[in-house]
């Protein structure tokens, strides 16, 4: 039996849930799944530049969990725009904690 997932930590739930690609009507695209903890780490070391061991931790999760929701982001988006998918962001095991800055 496989240990239960730990909740990783957001800032906020994201405001835009759903890229498509322009002039393709939506009945005829395939989607991409992305859910909102791997969101949060691709907007944190990829939008923020931060460190991964600096993004773990403000995700409240192992640096190892980081990198395997990074890659497992970072595979669905290039996936989604090589082959011309929509992107949905939905789901995933996360809480809402917003940053004191």
């Amino acid at each position: 039996m496989s240990r239960p997932k730990k909740c990783r930590r957001v800032a906020c739930e994201p405001e835009v849930t759903y890229f498509k690609p322009a002039g393709v009507p939506l009945r005829e695209l395939s989607e991409s799944e992305v859910t909102v903890d791997e969101l949060e780490a691709l907007k944190l070391v990829d939008f923020k530049e931060l460190e991964q061991t600096a993004a773990s931790k403000k995700m409240n999760i192992s640096q190892p969990t980081l990198h395997r929701l990074l890659t497992s982001a970072r595979k669905k988006v290039a996936e989604a725009l090589v082959k011309g998918q929509a992107i949905k962001i939905k789901g995933g095991e996360y809480y809402i904690k917003k940053e004191v800055e």
